[in-house]
């Protein structure tokens, strides 16, 4: 898989809270989760700063997310992902090529936000770190999760707007020292987007080589 994949993928599981023990902790992201859950679709207009300093390397780039129950889609300049519930589809504008899968349970755990929000309690541990003020100007709360079980992510740092109990800011640090941080600029709820907006149209990539790994 592409380093640009992996980082679509990483922001579709980062865009959520993913859970906590601590009781304060686990107080606000279970709002957070309920706000997901009754916000008729999310809009999100975000940046994703990546850098690693065992390869040498850093990368920017923004995008537009959007998310209505167990639905994404994921865009950037680059590179496309919809998901509609059971089918996933993976543009790269580069080659025009357009892979097409049936991702398993496990797979979404780490791909679909909707899936996480079932999960999240049992996978992290979380402390409440302390308040900042998101680039928005509101106060937020900082909250650091650390998995229960070894992986690739080593801890992930959210900041949580304390009005809208919704993400502002979100830093995962994985192994290797590659360091990832999404800033959230613009975040939409009520958007309630239609079931087409959520699969691919072959129609507007008519070029476009469908790889079918089903």
């Amino acid at each position: 898989m592409s380093r640009r994949i992996r980082q679509l993928l990483t922001v579709a599981l980062l865009f959520l809270p993913l859970g906590a023990v601590a009781q304060r902790a686990t107080d606000i992201l279970d709002k957070a989760a309920t706000v997901y859950e009754q916000s008729g679709g999310i809009s999100v207009r975000f940046a994703l700063h990546t850098r690693s300093e065992m390869q040498q390397f850093a990368e920017s780039f923004e995008g537009i997310m959007q998310m209505r129950g167990d639905k994404f889609t994921l865009e950037t300049p680059d590179a496309s992902i919809w998901y509609d519930g059971k089918t996933q589809w993976v543009y790269m504008e580069r080659n025009e090529e357009v892979n097409v899968s049936e991702p398993t349970g496990e797979e979404l755990e780490t791909t679909n936000p909707a899936i996480l929000l079932n999960a999240y309690k049992k996978g992290y541990n979380a402390s409440l770190k302390g308040e900042s003020t998101a680039v928005s100007g509101k106060a937020a709360y900082d909250i650091e999760l650390t998995p229960k079980k070894k992986g690739d992510i080593l801890k992930v740092t959210l900041q949580i707007e304390k009005t809208t109990h919704l993400p502002a800011r979100i830093t995962m640090e994985s192994k290797n020292k590659l360091f990832t941080t999404i800033q959230i600029n613009e975040l939409k709820t009520g958007i309630n987007q239609p079931d087409a907006a959520f699969s691919f149209d072959q129609t507007k990539y008519p070029d476009a080589e469908v790889i079918d790994l089903r």
